[in-house]
């Protein structure tokens, strides 16, 4: 079983950045694709950006939506088995709840289909005001 908890939301202007983390606890991956989503009220979730990693080959790779890219970041710490999303030039449509997901293993799948994730955290509100 694995455990995901998000930290990091809050309230922020217009213009202003946030950096969310997930920290993943229950087993280690030595393959993983981590992603994040988020859902704002009577919509439906959406994907905004994933990574994947794997010890194997050393090598990472990072997905986006178009909506965020250019402004938001994703990152990963192994040592601390944490990802984290770095969101800046934030807009008011950037409110939601923002949920990180994971696929402890290699992904053959779409990693922006929140179909092809296993576990799921339990979500950070981000709130931007205009």
């Amino acid at each position: 079983q694995v455990q995901l908890v998000e930290s990091g939301g809050g309230l922020v202007q217009a213009g202003g950045s946030l950096r969310l983390s997930c920290a993943a606890s229950g087993r280690t991956f030595s393959s993983y694709t981590m992603g994040w989503f988020r859902q704002a009220p009577g919509k439906e979730r959406e994907f905004v950006a994933a990574i994947s990693f794997s010890f194997s080959w050393s090598g990472g790779r990072t997905y986006y939506a178009g909506a965020v890219k250019g402004r938001f970041t994703i990152s990963r710490d192994n040592a601390k088995n944490t990802v984290y999303l770095q969101m800046n030039s934030l807009k008011p449509e950037d409110t939601a709840v923002y949920y990180c997901a994971v696929v402890p293993r290699t992904l053959y799948g779409d990693p922006y289909s929140p179909g092809a994730y296993d576990y799921w955290g339990q979500g950070t509100q981000v709130t931007v005001s205009s």
